[in-house]
């Protein structure tokens, strides 16, 4: 399965990386989509991290490619995703498709602009929750939640919860596509 992966400058490095080796190890085929061509610049917490180069750009990038999407987090990253129309149009796409959508830390900023939340269950960094009640989500403090083809999760300390979840429903997606 080729999964998008939607970040941009400011994404959190660490939320990119173990969810990216975890697809990888399970067979997957992860490509980062940004808002533009290049490379990105990750962040750990406040400081500068690594860079990582582009595979797509958002605005050309073909949703119907990509099995499912994961949304790394970072407060940098996640505000400007969810200013970029296409980023949105581009999520949006994944939720119309009934495909799986993985989000964590502040990536779900992303999900209220698509206005996908509504009666989900879901978590998110805890400084979200107001967001995420106030656009209809059921918010929870826990650290990894599936709810369908969502699952959501709330920082760092999750990701080994939250890379086994998304290996484990992406690998079901997978099985249950047609051969094409």
């Amino acid at each position: 399965m080729k999964v998008a992966v939607l970040a941009t400058d400011g994404v959190e490095q660490v939320e990119l990386d173990r969810p990216w080796q975890a697809l990888e190890e399970a067979g997957a085929e992860p490509e980062l989509v940004s808002l533009e061509s290049g490379s990105i610049t990750a962040y750990d917490h406040i400081d500068k991290g690594d860079t990582r180069k582009v595979d797509a750009v958002v605005s050309s990038a073909d949703p119907d490619a990509y099995g499912a999407l994961v949304l790394p987090g970072g407060v940098i990253n996640g505000d400007f995703v969810r200013a970029d129309s296409d980023a949105v149009a581009f999520v949006t796409s994944f939720f119309d498709a009934g495909k799986p959508v993985a989000a964590i830390c502040h990536a779900p900023w992303v999900l209220i602009e698509a206005g996908v939340v509504k009666g989900r269950r879901m978590t998110s960094w805890p400084s979200l929750q107001t967001d995420l009640r106030n656009a209809g989500a059921d918010w929870v403090d826990e650290e990894v939640v599936v709810d369908g083809n969502l699952i959501t999760s709330r920082k760092p300390d999750d990701l080994d919860a939250f890379s086994a979840a998304i290996v484990e429903e992406f690998a079901r997606e997978d099985e249950e596509e047609p051969a094409v």
